[in-house]
């Protein structure tokens, strides 16, 4: 785990407790891009940030993994008419800035810079993680994957949450810093430190591109 952030004291406290060890890299991961869509990656969207840089290294980890033979799949959050305007969807009523992704709009569209393919799954999600309550999982297990690199956005919010439940559903994490993206800076480096920490590596993007070049299949 990358100390110093917190201070000494932080850095010790984690140390005692045991955290921030490396997790396994496996041979058979896969790429999942968290709502890069146009809500999240354009500023012109009040929910949204200028991820501009985020998007062109994650295009770049994208082609490196189709070259590696690794599965790319990408999640959207999008909600119904219905979903949107009433109060059936919780989360909502927290984050009402997120009422704007409705489906067919262009707030959950993926953003077009990324070079998605017309094999590459679209996960559909509701809420924060991108495996609660949708066939994340089962798509994973069903590819042989034994390990989820881990990007997109935010990084304090779907992302993390994400890693949490990628984690706790048996995969081992990487997330690559430059891959990850927020809309302030803070929550940003808090949640790259706590995924760290407990839940996987965050990693640079060349670590990243090797550990694919690598691969027995690539």
């Amino acid at each position: 785990m990358s100390g110093g952030r917190y201070g000494p004291e932080t850095d010790r406290t984690y140390e005692r407790a045991g955290f921030g060890a490396a997790v396994r890299r496996g041979s058979r991961p896969a790429l999942v891009v968290v709502d890069l869509t146009r809500g999240f990656t354009e500023d012109r969207f009040a929910c949204g940030a200028d991820l501009t840089d985020v998007v062109e290294s994650t295009a770049t980890l994208v082609r490196a993994a189709r070259a590696a033979g690794a599965p790319v799949l990408y999640t959207v959050i999008a909600y119904t008419p219905a979903e949107a305007e009433g109060h059936s969807v919780t989360w909502l009523d927290k984050a009402p800035g997120l009422r704007v992704l409705t489906e067919g709009s262009e707030a959950v569209a993926i953003d077009p810079r990324l070079p998605r393919e017309p094999e590459d799954v679209v996960v559909v999600k509701k809420g924060a993680s991108a495996f609660f309550g949708t066939s994340l999982a089962a798509n994973l297990v069903a590819a042989g994957c034994d390990t989820v690199l881990l990007c997109g956005a935010t990084t304090s919010g779907c992302l993390r949450a994400s890693a949490v439940d990628a984690v706790q559903s048996g995969f081992p994490v990487l997330v690559p810093r430059e891959c990850a993206g927020d809309r302030a800076q803070g929550p940003h480096e808090a949640a790259l430190f706590d995924i760290d920490a407990k839940y996987g590596d965050v990693i640079g993007l060349s670590e990243a591109l090797d550990y694919l070049r690598r691969l027995p299949d690539a």
